[in-house]
């Protein structure tokens, strides 16, 4: 008797969840809303960590505007990519550059990874930095492209297997401005974090084999994910707040829980969410969580032992200032109720622009040779890296 209520009641959950009426978090239902929370008070005294600093890039007098950083290590180096632009935020002819270092300290001068490139009517193009990858020896470096008035959008590539000589652009296939480079499930699978779309390949490569899939109308064939249609995928959709800038992580059970910025009008100051119980394939209605955002990026993941971790900027009360950046840790993925303050100091702007505030902006973050590795960027400006031995995060 048991086994048939048990059956009958797990029949009629998934009916909800089909409907689109609850939202699965680690096994639990709650209507209209997400458990996935942060308890976080930004009053409360928290503990600081033993962190290793670096200054990547500062800027003297041009190519001032600096973002979208990411971190890998391959072949006994670290490698570092960020967005780079003459001055304003996202404007025509922004490239990618790229740095490298064997201890993470001292930092090779910053060359162009993919440089400016004409785009219709004769205007440079946008390139935004996308994050990496590696397979069996090779060094994938992924970034978008979309045009001067923010039209169109697709996911390029090139690759290296000693770090130092790129291939040519590779297209992938998929309209989609990443937000984090490539990530694992538990399959191998990997899935690409976009705004509404969160690509996927089951080729381990990264190089062919891109689906695209997400929570975007379902009528769009095939939809191009950039800075430019978020606002019209929120008004289709008619979510309260425009959701974008994903990034997700995997709990035991092989589900995915992929967090999402809100922003404009509807944010209320929390993450939304949406997840996947098929590895990737198809993605929940998205809801309000009750972790706390300050409408920045963050990146999620998961320590060697087992836990999971947020890095961000939790705190509402600062506004745009993303400040501080905060280290948030959970044992089952639901509740993240253990904070650290990485750095809480303030970086002065040497350089005008468009949009350039955010003290600790777009973190992303790995886990190698005994430390977690953040880098950031400083009022959209420098960029920097930190480094925190594993054994300090209790």
């Amino acid at each position: 008797m048991r086994s048939i209520r048990q059956t009958e009641k797990m029949f009629f959950l998934m009916m909800l969840v089909t409907a689109g009426m609850f939202l699965v978090c680690s096994g639990q239902l709650i209507e209209n809303s997400c458990i996935i929370s942060n308890n976080y008070d930004p009053n409360a005294k928290m503990n600081g960590l033993k962190v290793e600093r670096t200054w990547l890039y500062q800027p003297v007098k041009e190519w001032t505007y600096s973002h979208h950083p990411h971190i890998t290590f391959f072949k006994g180096q670290y490698y570092a990519m960020w967005s780079n632009g003459r001055k304003d935020e996202d404007a025509a002819g922004q490239r990618v550059l790229i740095s490298r270092s064997k201890d993470c300290k001292s930092w090779s001068r910053p060359v162009p990874l993919v440089d400016s490139m004409m785009g219709k009517g004769g205007v440079e193009v946008v390139l935004t930095a996308g994050g990496f990858h590696q397979h069996k020896g090779l060094l994938l470096a992924y970034f978008g492209q979309y045009e001067a008035d923010k039209s169109g959008g697709r996911l390029l590539a090139v690759t290296t297997k000693e770090g130092i000589n790129w291939s040519g652009i590779k297209d992938m296939g998929v309209a989609v401005i990443p937000n984090h480079g490539p990530r694992k499930t538990k399959t191998g699978r990997l899935i690409i974090c976009g705004h509404t779309s969160f690509p996927y390949t089951d080729d381990p490569q990264g190089l062919s084999g891109w689906t695209m899939v997400g929570i975007y109308p379902t009528d769009t064939v095939m939809p191009v994910d950039s800075p430019n249609t978020i606002f019209s995928v929120q008004k289709k959709m008619e979510w309260p707040a425009v959701l974008c800038e994903g990034s997700f992580y995997g709990a035991d059970d092989g589900s995915l829980n992929m967090m999402l910025r809100a922003v404009g009008e509807g944010y209320r100051g929390w993450l939304w969410a949406t997840r996947s119980i098929d590895n990737g394939r198809t993605w929940s209605k998205p809801v309000e969580t009750k972790f706390s955002d300050s409408s920045a990026k963050f990146d999620f993941g998961r320590l060697p032992d087992g836990r999971f971790y947020y890095v961000g900027n939790p705190d509402v009360t600062n506004g745009w200032r993303r400040y501080p950046l905060v280290l948030s840790l959970s044992k089952d993925g639901v509740v993240f109720g253990h904070h650290y303050i990485i750095a809480d100091e303030s970086y002065e702007k040497m350089r005008e622009g468009l949009c350039k505030d955010g003290e600790y902006g777009y973190p992303d973050t790995i886990i190698d040779d005994g430390h977690l590795c953040i880098i950031v960027s400083r009022k959209k400006e420098a960029v920097e890296v930190f480094r925190i031995p594993l054994g300090d995060i209790k």
